[in-house]
């Protein structure tokens, strides 16, 4: 493995987390706001990690790798903190819808890279809107206080709701596309 720029924006995301979770449970009147510049800086490296790859012609199999890994990471622990903060079903419901499809695409992808049919479940246009609108939301759930008199936490739990209902999108397009692989007679499982 060679030590690029966008690997180490890979790296660099997931070292962040365990500092994400310590700034979140400060008992210190900023630590929403510090949170939320942490998870927003492992945004910005997600995005340019994947951008500097592609430009700088760096794409290496670590990165296809740890990448996703470092995405759901960093989600899951935010909704994880979050589910903490506003402890009731109707945020608990999609976290878990968006922490499960999550977990089935993942696994999808593997099993389907591991028959040699992992284009047929590419990352699609649904998936990259679900990911901004899931950003999105945890950057205002995680500050949590009116911005410029926008009701942040209101906002971000609409854009949570439209992230979980495009994240049940995305996955019924990856298992329609999948679908055939899956039903096909095989040795009895």
């Amino acid at each position: 493995m060679r030590w690029t720029v966008p690997n180490i924006l890979t790296v660099l995301r997931i070292a962040l987390i365990p500092v994400l979770m310590l700034v979140y449970y400060l008992p210190v009147s900023w630590s929403h706001i510090a949170t939320t510049a942490l998870f927003g800086l492992a945004a910005v490296t997600d995005w340019f990690d994947g951008y500097l790859a592609r430009r700088l012609g760096q794409v290496s199999p670590f990165g296809a790798f740890l990448d996703p890994v470092a995405d759901k990471l960093m989600v899951v622990v935010a909704l994880v903190m979050l589910v903490q903060t506003y402890p009731s079903l109707w945020f608990v419901l999609p976290a878990t819808v968006i922490t499960g499809r999550e977990i089935a695409i993942s696994a999808l992808r593997e099993w389907m890279a591991e028959i040699g049919e992992r284009a047929q479940v590419a990352v699609s246009v649904i998936g990259k809107i679900k990911t901004t609108a899931q950003m999105a939301a945890l950057l205002l759930l995680l500050y949590r206080e009116p911005l410029w008199g926008l009701p942040t936490r209101e906002i971000g739990f609409l854009l949570l709701y439209v992230a979980a209902i495009l994240t049940l999108w995305s996955m019924v397009i990856y298992l329609r596309a999948a679908w055939p692989l899956l039903s096909a007679s095989g040795d009895g499982r």
